[in-house]
């Protein structure tokens, strides 16, 4: 398959488009870089420096690189960030993502899976979460990305897309090539693991 990663200059963007091209898939990103690295991108994979809401940029890469599936993880992620500026956010996530949607429309490219978050849930009243639980966010971010799940679904009832949403907190790992890189660190897991390292 011919997929596209969006974000794939990411921390998980970039290990999720290594394990594309083990799987012997073809991988093209699209990133902004405003977070991600350029270096961070497979050599095997091809980069396209620009941003999802290009409508014209993505609907032009979507066809000539016949995309058959996009992997979603382009978005603004830092929680406390959210609470100060949900435009950021907002623009970012919904916006953005639903242009994308239109773009793959527009092309005809009817696979999405999407990172979403386990934020959507807010406050869980139960442990540990399932599925089908409650969600009510209590941030900007996890709205966000709640809001651009509600947009998968009715775009699946009236383009006949189909969709995936991986809900998952504090993604951990990395493989030989890549790790997780932010500065600052805000992720639990390097945090802990820096504390306990000294």
């Amino acid at each position: 398959m011919n997929i596209l990663v969006t974000g794939g200059a990411g921390y998980i963007g970039s290990v999720v488009t290594e394990e594309c091209i083990a799987a012997g898939h073809t991988a093209f990103v699209i990133d902004d870089l405003s977070k991600g690295h350029e270096w961070m991108v497979h050599p095997d994979a091809e980069l396209t420096v620009g941003n999802i809401g290009d409508r014209e940029l993505v609907t032009n890469l979507l066809r000539t690189k016949r995309i058959d599936a996009v992997i979603h993880m382009a978005a603004a992620s830092l929680v406390g960030e959210s609470m100060t500026d949900p435009a950021k956010y907002y623009s970012n996530n919904v916006t953005a993502g639903a242009a994308l949607l239109d773009s793959m429309i527009e092309a005809g490219v009817k696979k999405i899976i999407f990172s979403s978050t386990a934020a959507t849930y807010g406050e869980p009243e139960k442990q540990p979460i399932e599925e089908t639980d409650r969600t009510q966010p209590t941030n900007p971010y996890g709205e966000s990305k709640l809001a651009f799940e509600k947009i998968l679904f009715w775009y699946a009832h009236a383009y006949d897309l189909r969709y995936v949403s991986l809900r998952y907190f504090n993604a951990a790992g990395a493989t030989k090539r890549c790790g997780e890189l932010h500065d600052p660190e805000t992720h639990l897991i390097p945090l802990v693991l820096r504390a306990a390292t000294g």
